[in-house]
């Protein structure tokens, strides 16, 4: 284009072009080149003044656009049966949006009138500029039931898969959904008790077999007692929330903070920013900022919010789906730090020198917008030389200066010398319609790092801060091992060629230099599993005894304050150790601190559980059409009935019975984490390769049934499969010179292990 375009026009590319929004990309985009440079600079100006754009450095931006989740107005149905919506969250001083509501088959019908809640997307249609997705009607927030439908001559019934429930729910003949006798099923209660005295349900989704990986988190989710489903109160109160104002904060919104996330981020809840330090004392060092969703301006102490957070603990993540601590509302929308929408935060500054040690910090609240919503992979490969069109404008200012910073920190994290454990994390992928596609071991970046080591610092500093101040907090604390695992870990290593130092203090910097001689090696993973095995659980507590794994004394969980309940007790702590409101922690949270430490620390080992469940009845599913075929692994666990596998492909955990363990009776020795035949004196002990034929596996409870084909490549001797020894049976007679060798090196082997503690402990 050779003319100059006219302001719509501009403003129209920018909408189209968020990441493309210099005044160089605009004048690329309308072929404006030497002397008509000036007049697209005046038409900046004019555009600028006039409140249709601001600008942040040498990028122009809409001032305001909807948040991914909004709450929205029903407008009456046009001719031709469209349905529009008045955004309720609309701020700009520029045109009203323009909202078209995209309804699904099982959407409930809407009237004029009607205020729902609905996920937004961009569009640039001629009539219209989002388009809406309900999520639901603000307060309608009927009940939910998960069970399995059972039909009858009168419709059918719900029978509730809720451990030791024997409730029930009628299901009228035109409530069904086309469901089928032993479906299970997801419905939500339509109406008061019918004439058996049993409540209505209408069913609203058909998630099939009970078996199949569709229903798999769903059983888990109720079998483990996590509750799913918002009391109405608390639905109604956090419908009522709109976004915090910029009274009595910072205001943040023209520093360029980011988030980074996983692709499939469920929610946003901290931001971060970097940049050299200008203080001529400090060469070399660093300015970070992170910024935390402000969760405790909405969730107040003792509102029905509150309430409910607290009884859920933390939010639950499933393959497939995420029970969060706090509604959509909050936990998608006003908490979550989305591009280009003014959000509430809690700010840490933190200064920090050239080598990662901290100098300084500072807290504030204020009010901030993200510059850019980005995944870690997307931030990596910008880093290592492909940006995109989105991070190409991040890499100077933001981008570059992150890497710089966390490469600071991670000298600083080599001297501190956390444990370095290597246990790769499986991520199962699914089919649209709930199937596993594919277990993968999901990859480690820089990107994961640089977050990592931000969010530490950030939560040492709240620790540290609130310790300063006197003010009561929850402590997450790590101790470190008992002396009897550490000698079990011990004599693992020994086992394996390896040496564990031992001395009057453990420290990590020994287990370190364990798993870094161990690396590499076949023994690896077994050094790494029995290392892990070795340490005590972390949990929260008013009292401070330290963190042993991340080798600090002062640690607080300060970053998460969207799905854990601790960390929105940190940031009330904060806000009354400054004085920034009537919405710290009140009189009650801190006469309650040891009770709220004790019941959030059940319900994240509660929802471990869960989460463990659910992967082991996805990789069941997933193996399930594989019956008889073969794989190779490692020894995890020993077992007096069985020996534990993990699989190399995709890291599923079997067990292979002890009845089916060659033609031999086998020792089980607790202390050892050891087998041994008591005929052949064959020994099978933890990290030893094995290859194995999978027999079962059963998706409703997650086992996967192993047979033993190989151990450490040959076969066991006497051969496989058919034993006659199960758990509890016991061979005739005293037996003959093998069984009486095989004691004898068995006692030989405890002997020696007592001489060995002895001349180390002389």
């Amino acid at each position: 284009m050779s003319k100059l375009p006219s302001k719509a026009d501009i403003l129209d590319w920018i909408a189209a072009n968020p990441t493309l929004t210099a005044k160089r990309d605009i004048a690329k985009a309308f072929g404006i080149k030497g002397a008509a440079r000036i007049d697209l600079k005046r038409l900046l100006k004019e555009l600028e003044a006039e409140g249709h754009l601001e600008k942040r450095k040498k990028t122009y931006r809409d001032p305001d656009r909807l948040p991914p989740v909004s709450v929205l107005q029903v407008k009456a149905p046009t001719p031709d049966g469209d349905l529009y919506a008045r955004p309720l969250e609309w701020h700009g001083e520029g045109v009203e949006p323009i909202v078209l509501i995209v309804p699904r088959a099982s959407d409930p019908a809407l009237g004029e009138g009607d205020r729902i809640l609905a996920r937004m997307q961009v569009v640039h249609e001629e009539d219209h500029n989002y388009e809406a997705r309900l999520i639901r009607r603000i307060g309608s927030n009927p009940r939910k039931v998960v069970g399995i439908f059972a039909k009858t001559s009168e419709g059918g019934r719900i029978k509730a898969i809720d451990k030791g429930s024997d409730k029930e729910w009628m299901v009228a003949p035109d409530a069904t959904g086309g469901a089928k006798d032993g479906e299970l099923v997801e419905a939500e209660q339509a109406g008061p008790a019918g004439r058996l005295g049993l409540p209505r349900a209408r069913i609203t989704e058909r998630l099939g077999d009970p078996s199949a990986p569709r229903a798999v988190s769903l059983i888990a989710i109720h079998q483990h007692g996590i509750p799913d489903s918002f009391p109405d109160d608390v639905i109604t109160e956090a419908d009522a929330m709109k976004p915090a104002g910029l009274k009595g904060r910072t205001d943040m919104r023209d520093m360029p903070l980011i988030t980074i996330d996983p692709i499939d981020a469920r929610d946003r809840d901290d931001a971060c920013l970097a940049y050299p330090d200008d203080d001529p004392k400090n060469e070399g060092g660093h300015v970070i900022w992170v910024a935390i969703a402000d969760v405790a301006h909405y969730v107040t102490p003792g509102s029905a919010l509150d309430r409910e957070a607290r009884n859920r603990g933390n939010s639950s993540y499933f393959p497939d789906r995420v029970v969060p601590m706090l509604p959509d509302r909050l936990s998608g929308d006003l908490c979550s730090l989305h591009e280009g929408v003014p959000r509430a935060c809690v700010a840490v500054r933190m200064v920090i020198d050239a080598h990662g040690n901290k100098l300084s910090h500072s807290f504030q609240r204020g009010l901030m917008r993200s510059v850019a919503s980005l995944d870690y992979r997307t931030v990596q490969d910008a880093m290592d030389g492909t940006p995109n069109d989105k991070t190409a404008p991040l890499m100077d200012d933001v981008i570059r200066a992150l890497y710089a910073a966390y490469k600071a920190l991670a000298e600083a994290r080599n001297r501190r010398q956390p444990l370095d454990l290597d246990l790769p994390e499986r991520k199962i992928v699914l089919t649209e319609d709930g199937k596993v596609l594919s277990v993968n071991f999901a990859e480690r970046l820089d990107a994961h790092r640089l977050i990592e080591e931000f969010m530490v610092l950030a939560n040492v500093c709240a620790a540290e801060t609130l310790i300063a101040k006197r003010t009561p907090l929850l402590f997450r604390v790590h101790e470190e091992p008992p002396p009897e695992k550490m000698d079990s870990l011990r004599e693992t290593a020994e086992a394996a060629g390896l040496t564990l130092a031992k001395g009057q203090v453990l420290k990590t910097s020994q287990l370190n230099r364990l798993l870094h001689d161990a690396a590499g090696s076949d023994e690896a993973e077994l050094i790494n599993l029995a290392t892990l095995r070795s340490m005590t659980q972390a949990y929260y507590n008013p009292e401070n005894f330290g963190h042993f794994g991340l080798a600090l004394q002062n640690y607080a969980h300060f970053t998460s304050p969207i799905r854990r309940y601790s960390d929105l007790i940190v940031h009330r702590a904060l806000i009354k150790a400054h004085g920034w409101g009537d919405d710290g922690l009140s009189h009650e949270d801190i006469e309650r601190l040891k009770a709220t430490a004790e019941h959030i620390s059940d319900t994240e080992r509660r929802s471990m559980m869960a989460e463990r469940d659910t992967t082991d009845r996805y990789l069941a599913a997933f193996l399930s059409d594989r019956i008889g075929a073969e794989f190779t692994g490692r020894i995890s666990g020993i077992a007096r009935f069985g020996v534990f596998v993990k699989l190399d492909e995709t890291g599923a955990d079997g067990l292979i019975p002890i009845r089916s363990l060659g033609n031999e009776y086998f020792h089980f020795d607790a202390d050892a984490g050891t087998l041994m035949g008591a005929d052949t004196g064959t020994m099978i002990g933890l990290g030893q390769r094995v290859t194995v034929r999978l027999i079962d596996a059963a998706p409703v409870t997650g086992g996967i049934g192993l047979e033993l084909l190989t151990l450490e490549d040959a076969k066991l001797p006497g051969g496989t499969g058919k034993g006659r020894m199960g758990r509890g049976s016991r061979p005739k007679g005293k037996g003959g010179p093998k069984r009486k060798l095989a004691k004898a090196k068995k006692k030989d082997a405890k002997t020696k292990r007592k001489v060995t503690r002895r001349r180390r402990n002389g």
